[in-house]
């Protein structure tokens, strides 16, 4: 049993079998038992669901903090946060793809839960390069601070600008490439037909399979938010990978619980965008004041203070407001 020992990534083997395996579990769980059925998720169920998810994934954050320190505790609940948060503009983004595409609720659920086995294997991806890269070149950490702090004001400047599906180049691109089914058939994400100008049956992506391919282009543009967000926390990619799962875990509760009242969190955009920008000047202010880094501490208590004045004040302007018809009409089905 020594190869359990052999360290990967700067951890025991042992270390990433055993998160590998708890996420293994609770998908099963969830595929297998919870929702073996195709049927719609209410907001009841999914208010549970996130909540059982959140308060796995910060238990699994007092284990990192008892095993290994209370920094890396903090910087795995700084993670967690930071990536939680930002999975609320996934969820306005995503709620706009199924409307786009009309999806049924009963089969939402489906479309998330592959889009989030293409999520685990996308970030391991992308934050193995990340880790090996600034190990290799510790000065990468500035391109990432520049990086976040000029998309931190992009998103402010943008926050009110809605995310058109329609003229995405990736969806153009792909039903320029490939046949595609004007409607859905049941769950499934190929048909086999026959088109009319070859006689010859063919393979059809369904509009199902459309929608699960946004979410994951969608995915890996936000990841290049996120990615390098943790990692100017912290560059231990066990850290790194397992705060960014573990929240990206709860993404498809989360979205049923809040797609509904999405326009209630309009606010947080900037309170993100403010976020980002500190998250990205932290390895300058701490050059400028002679440290080796910002403390954990004050890390995670300014992300709790930024999060929650965008909360507040988003839920303060939205409440006197009347809600409005959301999600907005199919633009698919109305072409």
């Amino acid at each position: 049993m020594d190869f359990l020992f052999f360290d990967w990534l700067g951890k025991p083997l042992w270390m990433w079998l055993g998160f590998l395996g708890i996420v293994a579990a609770l998908l099963v769980l969830d595929l297998g038992v919870l929702h073996r059925k195709q049927r719609e998720i209410g907001a009841r169920e999914s208010l549970l669901m996130s909540a059982f998810y959140i308060a796995l994934g910060l238990a699994f954050g007092g284990w990192v903090w008892w095993y290994m320190g209370p920094t890396a505790g903090m910087n795995y609940v700084t993670g967690f946060v930071i990536e939680k948060s930002l999975a609320m503009d996934n969820v306005f983004v995503i709620a706009m793809i199924f409307t786009y595409f009309a999806v049924p609720r009963e089969f939402q659920h489906r479309v998330l839960f592959w889009g989030i086995l293409g999520v685990i294997v996308l970030r391991a991806i992308m934050i193995g390069l990340g880790a090996t890269i600034v190990s290799q070149f510790g000065w990468v950490l500035y391109i990432f601070a520049a990086f976040l702090i000029a998309t931190g004001i992009k998103m402010w400047v943008f926050a009110d600008k809605e995310y058109d599906v329609g003229s995405s180049p990736v969806l153009k691109w792909v039903r320029r490439r490939f046949n595609v089914t004007d409607r859905f058939h049941g769950n499934r994400f190929w048909v086999r037909q026959v088109p009319d100008r070859t006689g010859k049956a063919a393979w059809f992506m369904t509009p199902l399979f459309l929608s699960l391919a946004m979410v994951e282009v969608v995915d890996v543009v936000f990841a290049v938010d996120s990615v390098p967000a943790i990692f100017a926390i912290t560059t231990d990619p066990f850290i790194v990978y397992t705060s960014n799962i573990f929240a990206v875990l709860g993404l498809r509760a989360l979205y049923f619980a809040l797609a509904a009242m999405v326009h209630r969190f309009h606010y947080l955009k900037y309170a993100l965008a403010v976020l980002l920008v500190f998250i990205g000047s932290k390895i300058f202010i701490a050059d400028a004041l002679g440290l080796a880094k910002i403390p954990p501490a004050i890390s995670l208590a300014v992300t709790f203070a930024i999060l929650a004045a965008g909360v507040g004040y988003s839920l303060w302007r939205t409440g006197r407001k009347p809600e409005p018809d959301w999600p907005p009409a199919s633009r698919e089905t109305a072409a």
